[in-house]
């Protein structure tokens, strides 16, 4: 059975877009840099890439610095992720990890703040993947990852939200329920 002609003259304009060189470097971006395109489980490749985006914020030795790049990333996530359904004339496409990356982060906010209130400074980033802390970080980071597949209500939902939105609201609503269960856990 033949495509209709809307979705053919989509799938037609999608791949003009993605000849050109400009379209073509903003999904690579939109990809994790072409880490969205393992063959299995993207997301949670990109997701490993939250983890060094985590540890480069948490480089910058500044709060300030911590929560401007985070905002930063997740600004660049809406717009990329949002460029990348254009181009590619998919919703939400499997590739896309932008906003595993971007988010991440968030997971880690309770965490980080606690250490920054014991020491009196911002921690080294070594301080979360340390011998003594790696087990806590990849507990944060797997159920960042449950969430993220799962997506319990409001998660799924906010998929809805158009272009970029839809696609990394979940991700930052994933990351925001691990940030609260470790606050709480932290109490």
């Amino acid at each position: 059975m033949a495509e209709p002609p809307v979705v053919l003259e989509r799938h037609v304009k999608a791949s003009q877009h993605a000849a050109d060189p400009k379209s073509r470097f903003l999904v690579w971006v939109a990809e994790g840099f072409g880490v969205g395109r393992f063959p299995y489980a993207p997301g949670t490749a990109g997701s490993f890439l939250g983890l060094i985006w985590f540890a480069l914020l948490v480089l910058t030795g500044s709060l300030a610095g911590f929560f401007v790049g985070l905002t930063v990333g997740l600004v660049a996530s809406v717009i990329l992720c949002g460029v990348a359904e254009r181009i590619t004339g998919r919703k939400d496409p499997e590739s896309v990890v932008l906003d595993e990356i971007a988010a991440l982060p968030i997971c880690f906010v309770p965490w980080l703040l606690m250490e920054r209130s014991r020491l009196g400074q911002m921690p080294e980033a070594n301080a979360f993947f340390d011998a003594r802390t790696i087990w806590t970080s990849f507990l944060l980071f797997g159920l960042f990852r449950i969430l993220d597949i799962w997506k319990p209500w409001p998660i799924r939902p906010s998929q809805k939200l158009p272009g970029g939105w839809g696609v990394t609201i979940d991700d930052v609503l994933a990351a925001a329920f691990v940030a609260v269960l470790s606050w709480l856990a932290l109490q």
